[in-house]
């Protein structure tokens, strides 16, 4: 296949890419920009380790093709603090102990940005719900929603 060229905005930088068209947003964003916060879990969008926002919008990253992100606001959990001050979001899955090895959290932080994004003051079955595309095998859910609700009212 043909490789191409196209620009993605990432974490509100535009980034110059040659790639084959068929390769998956996922991989462009780890292999040529670098950007290794999201992971590929399943390979198939149902673990959400991927997730990346476009557009303000929860993707899981594995299943969107790199060219058709062009064009689009793309933004990694690398994209999330502001210089060495760390989103609010952030922050709170630290201080709530969330964080245990750490795979899922790039793409459960990303969930919750877009949740609290739509949704300012969601109860915890809406936070549930909202993050119900990750899936995380360490923690148990319990700290990730307290550090979503810590956030949520703030």
């Amino acid at each position: 296949m043909a490789k191409q060229i196209f620009t993605l905005n990432v974490n509100g930088r535009d980034h110059e890419v040659y790639t084959e068209p068929n390769q998956s947003l996922l991989e462009v964003v780890r292999d040529e920009l670098r950007l290794t916060g999201a992971k590929e879990g399943c390979g198939t969008g149902d673990c959400g380790a991927c997730t990346v926002l476009v557009d303000g919008r929860i993707v899981t990253s594995c299943l969107v093709l790199a060219p058709d992100a062009a064009g689009r606001e793309i933004t990694t959990i690398e994209g999330l603090a502001d210089g060495e001050k760390l989103h609010p979001m952030q922050q709170a899955f630290i201080d709530h102990g969330s964080v245990q090895c750490g795979f899922c959290i790039p793409g459960m932080i990303l969930s919750s940005v877009a949740l609290l994004e739509e949704n300012p003051a969601p109860t915890r079955d809406e936070i549930r719900r909202g993050i119900a595309g990750n899936l995380c095998r360490c923690t148990g859910y319990r700290k990730i929603v307290e550090a979503i609700e810590s956030v949520a009212g703030s």
